[in-house]
């Protein structure tokens, strides 16, 4: 398989690297005695999910829709957190989900008796705020002052309120095991009489432990030291960027070469806002392959801009070795985990092609889009 085989622009998903990633986070689980799920606001490309669930059978889910594809593609009930269920979607969110996760208090209040009069075997759980996060970046901060997410001690009683099972933390991005073990002393200053008094306790995702400078063995110790002081517990972690961490590219080709006041951009066949916007967002500058990233003085040197009419989509900047022309690839390292999730149609721009690049070296194409799902979005 050649670059020049695959269709641009295109995401690719490589089958080796996927499994290399689901074969140690099965280990991390089967090593530190506990559950280990895929969360899908990171990645729900449900065609590879065969794949996936060879090592790793649940997912959490943050929506209705989340929540039926965990039961339909997964082949099993969603861990379902939302930051506010209405009327109207939770009947459908009982039916998709094995664990209900509540943001507030009142959510609980609200819905709780609802589980009950259903009979239902759901696992009701509470997000908590430790007020601790070491996340620098504000937008993905959840434990910022005034955070909307998850309940501050403060705010609860001596008792949780019966038919709480489980206690739910989400406070890192990306973070290392060091994060974790900071974080859950703050957990267990603030909540640890809870603790004792349920049955499960879900550190959410951003355990970043298929990056290659992550300490996976001090993650899976801190994890079984605290297991043998909370045997009560069974520990859930669900992340989503681990899972996919640099599994993948965005294929793209140099379409124009424009310059302004000495600054030379290259306007590729796709758009930083409709396809990457976590650039823009965290904001970060991707890897672009056989690039420089970083300006090299003598060597030609261009910003990428996307093809879109908003002005700021745009990153830069990048030195190649020579200069680009029209119809050259650009390709986006790790552009699988929270891009492929965010996609839009902002200009009527399409989205990417969704390609799997198997084990035996062949493309087989998922999806490619067209101006009908563009249309079908806008009725």
């Amino acid at each position: 398989m050649t670059i020049s085989q695959i269709p641009s622009p295109c995401y690719v998903l490589e089958e080796d690297l996927l499994r290399k990633n689901l074969t140690l986070i099965k280990s991390v689980k089967e090593r530190a005695g506990v559950n280990i799920i895929l969360a899908f606001k990171a990645f729900a490309m449900w065609k590879a999910f065969p794949i996936i669930k060879e090592y790793i059978p649940h997912s959490t889910a943050s929506s209705i829709f989340e929540a039926q594809l965990a039961y339909e593609e997964m082949g099993s009930p969603a861990h379902t957190y939302s930051p506010a269920y209405t009327g109207k979607d939770f009947p459908i969110i009982m039916k998709y989900s094995s664990h209900i996760t509540f943001n507030s208090l009142s959510q609980f209040e609200r819905f709780y008796p609802m589980i009950e009069v259903a009979g239902n075997r759901i696992s009701c759980g509470i997000r908590i705020n430790p007020e601790y996060s070491n996340v620098e970046t504000d937008l993905y901060n959840p434990c910022a002052p005034g955070s909307r997410l998850g309940v501050i001690r403060s705010q609860f009683l001596d008792k949780l309120p019966a038919g709480v099972e489980g206690l739910h933390f989400h406070t890192h991005c990306e973070s290392s095991s060091y994060d974790l073990e900071k974080t859950l002393i703050h957990v267990e200053e603030k909540f640890g009489d809870f603790l004792h008094q349920v049955k499960w306790l879900n550190m959410g995702g951003g355990h970043l432990m298929t990056r290659k400078d992550y300490d996976v063995e001090h993650l899976i110790g801190l994890l079984q030291n605290f297991k043998k002081k909370y045997p009560n517990l069974e520990i859930i972690l669900e992340p989503g960027s681990a899972f996919l961490w640099q599994t993948g590219f965005l294929r793209s080709k140099v379409v124009d070469i424009v310059e302004n006041k000495g600054i030379q951009t290259a306007i590729v066949d796709v758009s930083f806002t409709c396809h990457m916007p976590d650039c823009l967002e965290m904001p970060y500058k991707p890897v672009i392959r056989g690039a420089h990233q970083e300006p090299v003085s003598g060597k030609p040197t261009y910003r990428i801009g996307g093809n879109s009419c908003l002005s700021g989509d745009f990153i830069g900047n990048w030195s190649f070795d020579e200069p680009l022309k029209i119809g050259d690839d650009i390709i986006f390292e790790d552009m699988i985990h929270y891009t492929i999730v965010k996609t839009n149609m902002f200009n009527g721009i399409p989205h990417p092609a969704l390609a799997l690049l198997q084990s035996d070296g062949k493309l087989k194409i998922y999806r490619e889009f067209g101006y009908e799902d563009y249309k079908n979005r806008m009725s």
